[in-house]
């Protein structure tokens, strides 16, 4: 599933890339440092919606490596090329509030059989700002996740792939309701001819992660229409080598 997830990424990025990213030469990549304005993203992409106007502050928190100013055209056509996307992250300068971070290189929900990268980093967020969101749309792959905390207490977190759910916290929010996405449960009727028992699960998609987005912050495919005070600056960096997928090891 972890190598799938790569290969598909480096695949299915590159059209995007080709419009927004950064210029590049045989020795290093140049990022844009003029202020622009905000980039939609969204589509086939992670990220986190910290509830913050302090972009120095995110970039900390997460603990990024080598943070360089970056705008918003350069920042998002990176995360999307198809090889610098695989280990870069943008933060971008607030919009409305909200501090974004963009990028693939994001830990993501994964089943049992791997170290859980994204809750704590979840819970180390939550510990420092009254809100965090985390997303995750992919449909080449079936990975739909979503997440909310706040003031340091995780309210709903949900994840789910090909293989089935692989993070289902907190009860479903009446925003998921109102997007239909809700598990019926059929536990109780297993007599009833054809029935299999267990749950009937509505399968998300990337439209429903979207607008669950815009429900709870900002739907980021529409940035390019929010009408902000001014321009400002957001930082490019590599994500930690500790995100990284990792196997559990199995007892000796």
């Amino acid at each position: 599933m972890i190598l799938t997830i790569a290969i598909m990424v480096t695949l299915t990025i590159a059209i995007a890339a080709r419009v927004l990213a950064p210029r590049l030469s045989e020795e290093r990549v140049y990022f844009a440092r003029s202020p622009d304005r905000p980039a939609a993203f969204g589509y086939k992409m992670a990220w986190l919606a910290v509830r913050s106007r302090d972009t120095a502050a995110v970039v900390e928190a997460l603990g990024l490596v080598d943070p360089q100013p970056c705008n918003w055209r350069s920042g998002i056509g990176t995360v999307y090329d198809n090889r610098l996307g695989n280990d870069h992250i943008f933060v971008s300068p607030p919009v409305n509030g909200w501090t974004f971070v963009v990028g693939l290189a994001l830990p993501y929900p994964v089943g049992r059989t791997f170290i859980d990268k994204c809750t704590p980093l979840l819970d180390r967020l939550g510990s420092r700002f009254v809100e965090v969101q985390y997303f995750f749309a992919y449909p080449p792959i079936d990975l739909f996740a979503w997440a909310r905390l706040l003031e340091g207490r995780v309210v709903r977190a949900f994840a789910i792939t090909d293989t089935g759910i692989v993070w289902n916290k907190g009860r479903t929010t009446k925003e998921e309701r109102a997007l239909g996405l809700k598990l019926f449960d059929f536990r109780g009727v297993r007599g009833r001819k054809g029935d299999a028992g267990g749950e009937i699960i509505l399968y998300p998609t990337e439209e429903h992660v979207l607008h669950l987005a815009e429900r709870w912050s900002l739907d980021p495919t529409e940035l390019e229409d929010v009408d902000l005070a001014g321009d400002g600056l957001g930082y490019i960096a590599l994500a930690p080598s500790s995100w990284r997928a990792e196997r559990l090891r199995k007892a000796g």
